[in-house]
């Protein structure tokens, strides 16, 4: 089981140069843990790709079902406080976004804090970087 960051996940859903990455890693694990927080990332990056030419209508129809889907079988770390107040700490230890510090939060709330050895996949290398430095183990390496 592998906690999956949305820079992940979104190859998944829409052709990317990471594609075949992320499909490997779902293919050695599909066991996936996300932040509840992920498919507004998710979406956001779908329209986006939408709003600049990149991606038809039916391409959104398509990575929203696929997302529908993921959703389906992945274990899902919910908002609470502890996340919150770990997102906090984060974000004065690492140079992290909002959206990042809940990630790697909800990572570190899953893992009940003890990320030696538990696998982190990430393609934001700021955001690995940070997952690395608290003891995950992240995908690429």
């Amino acid at each position: 089981m592998r906690f999956w960051d949305s820079s992940a996940i979104v190859p998944l859903l829409t052709a990317e140069k990471d594609s075949s990455f992320s499909e490997k890693m779902l293919k050695e694990d599909g066991n996936l843990v996300v932040w509840w927080g992920s498919r507004i990332e998710c979406l956001s990056a779908i329209a986006r790709k939408h709003r600049a030419g990149e991606a038809t209508e039916a391409d959104m129809e398509a990575a929203l079902r696929r997302l529908n889907d993921i959703e389906t079988y992945a274990s899902m770390v919910e908002p609470e406080t502890g996340v919150r107040e770990s997102a906090e700490l984060l974000i004065r230890r690492h140079p992290l976004g909002a959206a990042d510090a809940f990630q790697l939060a909800a990572a570190l709330s899953w893992s009940r804090g003890r990320p030696m050895g538990v696998d982190f996949v990430c393609l934001d290398a700021r955001l690995g970087s940070a997952a690395r430095k608290e003891g995950f183990t992240v995908h690429p390496a």
